[in-house]
Protein backbone atom coordinates (compact mmCIF):
# COMPACT_ATOMS: atom_id res chain seq x y z
CA UNK A 1 0.00 0.00 0.00
CA UNK A 2 1.75 3.68 -0.87
CA UNK A 3 2.20 5.78 1.48
CA UNK A 4 -0.57 8.29 -0.44
CA UNK A 5 -2.83 5.44 -0.03
CA UNK A 6 -2.70 5.07 4.12
CA UNK A 7 -2.90 8.85 4.24
CA UNK A 8 -6.34 8.82 2.69
CA UNK A 9 -7.49 6.12 4.76
CA UNK A 10 -6.42 7.25 7.78
CA UNK A 11 -7.64 10.68 6.95
CA UNK A 12 -11.41 8.92 5.64
CA UNK A 13 -11.95 6.57 9.05
CA UNK A 14 -10.97 9.59 11.26
CA UNK A 15 -14.13 11.18 9.67
CA UNK A 16 -14.63 14.98 11.57
CA UNK A 17 -12.03 14.44 14.10
CA UNK A 18 -9.32 14.41 11.61
CA UNK A 19 -5.56 14.27 11.77
CA UNK A 20 -2.55 16.01 12.88
CA UNK A 21 0.27 15.38 10.64
CA UNK A 22 2.29 13.90 14.08
CA UNK A 23 -0.96 11.71 13.96
CA UNK A 24 -0.14 10.47 10.88
CA UNK A 25 3.43 9.90 11.22
CA UNK A 26 2.95 8.16 14.35
CA UNK A 27 0.45 5.78 12.64
CA UNK A 28 2.21 5.39 9.50
CA UNK A 29 5.70 6.10 10.67
CA UNK A 30 6.80 8.41 8.01
CA UNK A 31 8.49 11.10 8.49
CA UNK A 32 7.07 14.96 8.62
CA UNK A 33 8.59 16.01 5.30
CA UNK A 34 6.61 12.56 3.24
CA UNK A 35 3.45 13.13 5.11
CA UNK A 36 3.50 16.83 3.78
CA UNK A 37 4.18 16.34 0.34
CA UNK A 38 1.54 13.14 0.27
CA UNK A 39 -1.00 15.79 1.45
CA UNK A 40 -0.32 17.74 -1.53
CA UNK A 41 -0.75 15.19 -4.05
CA UNK A 42 -4.07 14.27 -2.03
CA UNK A 43 -4.67 17.58 -2.28
CA UNK A 44 -3.97 18.04 -5.80
CA UNK A 45 -5.37 14.69 -6.67
CA UNK A 46 -9.07 16.12 -5.72
CA UNK A 47 -8.79 19.75 -7.31
CA UNK A 48 -8.04 18.15 -10.56
CA UNK A 49 -10.34 15.20 -10.92
CA UNK A 50 -13.61 17.20 -11.30
CA UNK A 51 -15.62 13.64 -10.61
CA UNK A 52 -14.56 13.69 -7.09
CA UNK A 53 -16.75 14.41 -4.09
CA UNK A 54 -13.97 14.87 -1.78
CA UNK A 55 -11.12 17.57 -1.63
CA UNK A 56 -8.72 18.04 1.46
CA UNK A 57 -9.45 20.61 4.13
CA UNK A 58 -6.83 21.86 6.75
CA UNK A 59 -8.00 23.85 10.22
CA UNK A 60 -4.73 24.83 12.05
CA UNK A 61 -2.79 22.03 11.66
CA UNK A 62 -5.77 19.12 11.56
CA UNK A 63 -6.27 17.69 8.24
CA UNK A 64 -9.66 16.63 7.02
CA UNK A 65 -11.22 14.82 3.83
CA UNK A 66 -14.93 17.29 2.96
CA UNK A 67 -16.97 16.85 0.40
CA UNK A 68 -16.95 20.13 -2.27
CA UNK A 69 -18.96 23.19 -1.40
CA UNK A 70 -20.61 22.65 -4.75
CA UNK A 71 -22.07 19.74 -3.60
CA UNK A 72 -23.43 21.46 -0.18
CA UNK A 73 -27.26 20.84 -1.64
CA UNK A 74 -27.46 17.47 -2.40
CA UNK A 75 -25.71 16.56 0.83
CA UNK A 76 -27.84 18.73 2.65
CA UNK A 77 -31.20 16.56 1.56
CA UNK A 78 -29.41 13.70 2.19
CA UNK A 79 -29.44 14.56 6.02
CA UNK A 80 -32.96 16.14 5.64
CA UNK A 81 -34.88 13.15 4.02
CA UNK A 82 -34.60 10.76 7.33
CA UNK A 83 -35.95 13.70 9.33
CA UNK A 84 -39.21 12.25 9.05
CA UNK A 85 -39.25 8.46 8.55
CA UNK A 86 -38.75 5.58 11.66
CA UNK A 87 -34.78 5.10 12.78
CA UNK A 88 -32.71 2.96 10.71
CA UNK A 89 -31.27 -0.40 11.65
CA UNK A 90 -27.78 1.42 11.70
CA UNK A 91 -28.82 4.85 13.46
CA UNK A 92 -30.32 2.35 16.29
CA UNK A 93 -27.37 0.49 16.56
CA UNK A 94 -25.34 3.72 16.74
CA UNK A 95 -27.56 5.21 18.97
CA UNK A 96 -27.61 1.80 21.66
CA UNK A 97 -24.02 1.91 22.02
CA UNK A 98 -23.79 5.63 22.89
CA UNK A 99 -26.71 5.20 24.94
CA UNK A 100 -25.27 2.69 26.94
CA UNK A 101 -21.08 3.95 26.65
CA UNK A 102 -21.87 7.72 26.91
CA UNK A 103 -19.82 9.74 26.80
CA UNK A 104 -18.04 8.23 23.86
CA UNK A 105 -16.50 9.50 20.71
CA UNK A 106 -17.65 8.59 17.17
CA UNK A 107 -14.47 7.07 16.24
CA UNK A 108 -15.05 4.51 19.61
CA UNK A 109 -18.50 3.98 17.89
CA UNK A 110 -16.82 2.71 14.68
CA UNK A 111 -14.50 0.50 16.88
CA UNK A 112 -17.61 -1.21 18.05
CA UNK A 113 -19.71 -1.77 15.27
CA UNK A 114 -15.97 -2.42 12.96
CA UNK A 115 -17.72 0.29 10.43
CA UNK A 116 -17.80 3.92 10.03
CA UNK A 117 -20.36 5.83 11.44
CA UNK A 118 -19.53 9.39 10.67
CA UNK A 119 -23.24 9.92 8.60
CA UNK A 120 -25.37 8.17 10.92
CA UNK A 121 -23.85 9.99 14.01
CA UNK A 122 -24.68 13.16 11.88
CA UNK A 123 -27.96 12.48 11.58
CA UNK A 124 -28.59 11.61 15.25
CA UNK A 125 -27.89 14.73 15.90
CA UNK A 126 -29.71 16.68 13.24
CA UNK A 127 -32.62 13.79 15.20
CA UNK A 128 -31.75 15.81 18.27
CA UNK A 129 -31.24 11.92 19.77
CA UNK A 130 -27.61 12.91 20.77
CA UNK A 131 -25.79 15.85 21.08
CA UNK A 132 -21.94 16.81 21.47
CA UNK A 133 -20.65 16.68 25.26
CA UNK A 134 -17.43 18.56 24.95
CA UNK A 135 -13.86 16.53 23.35
CA UNK A 136 -11.36 14.54 24.44
CA UNK A 137 -8.20 16.35 25.77
CA UNK A 138 -5.88 14.06 23.39
CA UNK A 139 -4.85 14.30 19.74
CA UNK A 140 -7.23 15.32 17.45
CA UNK A 141 -9.60 16.76 20.23
CA UNK A 142 -12.28 14.70 19.69
CA UNK A 143 -16.00 15.55 20.41
CA UNK A 144 -17.51 13.38 22.53
CA UNK A 145 -21.19 12.23 22.25
CA UNK A 146 -24.13 11.70 24.57
CA UNK A 147 -27.93 11.19 24.03
CA UNK A 148 -30.19 13.85 24.87
CA UNK A 149 -33.45 14.78 27.11
CA UNK A 150 -35.52 14.58 23.88
CA UNK A 151 -33.67 11.04 23.27
CA UNK A 152 -35.66 10.04 26.45
CA UNK A 153 -38.77 11.42 25.51
CA UNK A 154 -38.61 9.76 22.16
CA UNK A 155 -37.79 6.64 23.63
CA UNK A 156 -41.10 7.08 26.79
CA UNK A 157 -37.76 6.84 29.69
CA UNK A 158 -38.09 9.04 32.44
CA UNK A 159 -34.11 8.90 32.94
CA UNK A 160 -31.38 6.71 31.55
CA UNK A 161 -31.67 4.13 34.42
CA UNK A 162 -34.50 3.26 33.26
CA UNK A 163 -32.97 2.10 29.90
CA UNK A 164 -33.66 -1.77 29.67
CA UNK A 165 -30.86 -4.10 31.23
CA UNK A 166 -28.40 -5.43 28.49
CA UNK A 167 -29.37 -9.42 28.33
CA UNK A 168 -26.33 -11.63 29.15
CA UNK A 169 -24.16 -9.16 29.97
CA UNK A 170 -24.06 -6.98 33.76
CA UNK A 171 -22.74 -4.11 32.41
CA UNK A 172 -21.21 -2.40 28.79
CA UNK A 173 -17.85 -3.36 30.06
CA UNK A 174 -18.72 -7.01 29.64
CA UNK A 175 -21.05 -6.89 26.46
CA UNK A 176 -17.44 -6.92 24.12
CA UNK A 177 -18.51 -4.67 21.38
CA UNK A 178 -22.19 -6.14 20.82
CA UNK A 179 -24.21 -3.44 22.71
CA UNK A 180 -25.68 -2.39 19.58
CA UNK A 181 -27.37 -5.95 19.32
CA UNK A 182 -27.69 -5.94 23.28
CA UNK A 183 -29.59 -2.54 22.88
CA UNK A 184 -31.86 -3.62 20.00
CA UNK A 185 -32.98 -6.89 21.94
CA UNK A 186 -33.43 -5.23 25.38
CA UNK A 187 -36.04 -3.13 23.39
CA UNK A 188 -37.13 -6.03 21.45
CA UNK A 189 -38.06 -7.75 25.29
CA UNK A 190 -39.67 -4.52 25.92
CA UNK A 191 -42.27 -4.47 23.01
CA UNK A 192 -43.40 -8.29 23.80
CA UNK A 193 -43.60 -7.39 27.51
CA UNK A 194 -46.97 -5.67 26.94
CA UNK A 195 -46.01 -2.23 28.49
CA UNK A 196 -45.06 -0.89 25.28
CA UNK A 197 -47.35 1.72 24.51
CA UNK A 198 -45.15 4.48 25.23
CA UNK A 199 -42.45 3.25 22.48
CA UNK A 200 -44.99 2.51 20.27
CA UNK A 201 -46.45 5.81 20.13
CA UNK A 202 -42.65 7.41 20.09
CA UNK A 203 -41.93 5.26 17.08
CA UNK A 204 -44.50 7.11 15.00
CA UNK A 205 -43.69 10.35 15.85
Amino acid sequence: MTPLAQIESLLFVSGDEGMTVADLATVTGLLRPAILANLERLAEKYTADENSALELMVNDTTYRLVTKAALSPVIQRYFESPLSTALSPAALEVLAIIAYRQPITRIEVDEIRGVQSTSTVQKLVLRRLIEPAGRLNEPGRPKIYRTTDYFLDYFGLKQLQDLPPLPAAATPAEANGDEGDLFLQAFNQQLNSGDDKTWNDSKKS
